[in-house]
């Protein structure tokens, strides 16, 4: 029997967060609007949280491969024990974690740290980062785990009984106050979320490499990469403080300097993060912030192409010089004649195999596994944005089908955006005669 087809679910629309920063013109599709995210040009304190949100692409393409089950032996400790979604057992009459002191313990560090006078040291950064990320994790990944099972237990009379205050008895016209709502694992984790963003985005503080590989490492905890690329654009263009007669200044900064790029090892930390998150909008927003920004671009031309460029510029003279001691070495031309044949000859010889060697450096493509380059793309631009289509070749790869012979069958208005995208930046997903079998 054939199955009717299913309706197709609406996906996400990116935010107007990610500045095209790579010079390059976004999509402008005919039905939807650009997705220009512009978190760059917002201010720490005016830059809204984003809700999380979780693409369609993560949920409908995911692996088809059916999930194997595998039965453990059950102990006496775990008789009554009920397993969770992931298959762990949590054991009868495990005690919530304190919701109530986790969120009075992250106030009072938030509180701490913005009550500071003066510039923060990196230390002080930190140490409050590692205050937020101290608390105990697992168990509210555990409490998200069962409620996420059990739905219902929280419209039950038992439960909203345990999430009242005491309530004050009624005297004269004074009214009973209303009983507060209680506190979701979901609400402590994005208190912690939000927190962090406080701290990093505070006007004072400097946002260094190591601040910004421990809040990437706690929003990874987490599971909230929606703030990753204001982070990062932050820690590229936030003014920099600096305390002046008792007062503290402001220095702006070019955030398309080459000092300013972000590294390529916390840029992949971050993209993992999002990937692992299953959010796209995050991803593609990090993406705009690391590896195609202009600093990236820059960064990038001085530390790998500033050795080969002098190598090739002073290649010539190291060519004529040899050939003018070959010259001394013969006697049946003048010694002119024979340094300009022995000069023409060698640098034809050293331009020919280099260039071949270039050719197949830059035209390489064992390293593409979905996200290749379309025809007609100079070999300059390939080789400058060749970590922004390995990062597109990673998203690819996380929101689509996982088996090899499925390549191209993704459905659903998140992947068309995102096979749209990729064609925007000179690139082609999931190029036909590329694929196996098909060359």
């Amino acid at each position: 029997m054939l199955r009717s087809p299913c309706p197709t679910r609406s996906g996400i629309r990116l935010c107007q967060a990610c500045e095209p920063v790579s010079g390059r013109r976004w999509i402008q599709s005919a039905k939807r609007p650009s997705s220009a995210l512009r978190i760059g040009a917002l201010s720490p304190a005016a830059a809204p949280r984003a809700n999380p949100i979780f693409p369609i692409a993560a949920r409908s393409f995911t692996t088809s491969r059916p999930c194997l089950v595998v039965k453990w032996p059950q102990s006496p400790q775990t008789l009554n024990a009920s397993p969770n979604r992931f298959g762990r057992t949590q054991p009868a009459g495990h005690p919530l974690p304190d919701l109530a002191g986790c969120v009075a313990a992250v106030n009072r560090i938030t509180k701490a740290f913005l009550a500071h006078s003066g510039l923060p040291s990196e230390e002080t950064t930190l140490k409050a980062l590692q205050g937020c990320a101290a608390i105990d994790l697992r168990l509210l990944g555990d409490a998200v785990e069962r409620r996420a099972e059990d739905p219902a237990s929280e419209t039950r009379p038992a439960s909203q009984l345990l999430g009242l205050d005491r309530v004050v008895p009624k005297t004269g016209d004074k009214p009973v106050p209303q009983a507060s709502p209680s506190l979701r694992p979901h609400d402590v984790i994005d208190k912690i979320s939000d927190a962090a963003y406080a701290i990093v985005a505070h006007p004072t503080v400097v946002i260094t490499r190591k601040v910004l590989e421990e809040y990437i490492r706690l929003q990874a905890r987490l599971g909230r990469p929606q703030t990753l690329p204001q982070v990062l654009a932050l820690y590229a263009g936030k003014p920099r403080p600096k305390l002046a007669s008792g007062t503290v200044q402001y220095v702006e900064r070019d955030p398309n300097k080459a000092e300013n790029a972000v590294d390529r090892a916390v840029a992949d930390m971050a993209l993992d993060a999002a990937i692992e998150a299953k959010n796209l909008e995050a991803a593609i927003g990090i993406l705009e912030n690391t590896y195609a920004s202009k600093a990236f671009i820059r960064s990038k031309i001085i530390n790998k192409a500033l050795l080969p460029a002098t190598a090739v510029v002073t290649t010539p003279l190291v060519l004529y010089f040899i050939a003018t001691e070959l010259a001394q070495m013969q006697y049946s031309l003048d010694s002119q004649t024979a340094t300009n044949m022995a000069f023409a000859g060698a640098l034809c010889y050293v331009g020919f195999t280099a260039s071949i060697g270039a050719v197949a450096l830059f035209t390489s493509n064992d390293q593409m596994k979905r996200v290749t380059w379309a025809l007609g793309t100079p070999l300059r631009h390939r080789w400058l944005y060749e970590d922004e289509r390995a990062a597109l070749d990673k998203i690819a790869c996380s929101f689509g089908f996982s088996e090899e012979h499925r390549y191209g069958e993704e459905e659903g208005e998140d992947f068309m955006w995102l096979r749209e995208y990729i064609l925007h930046r000179s690139m082609v997903l999931d190029k036909v005669d590329l694929m196996p079998g098909m060359n």
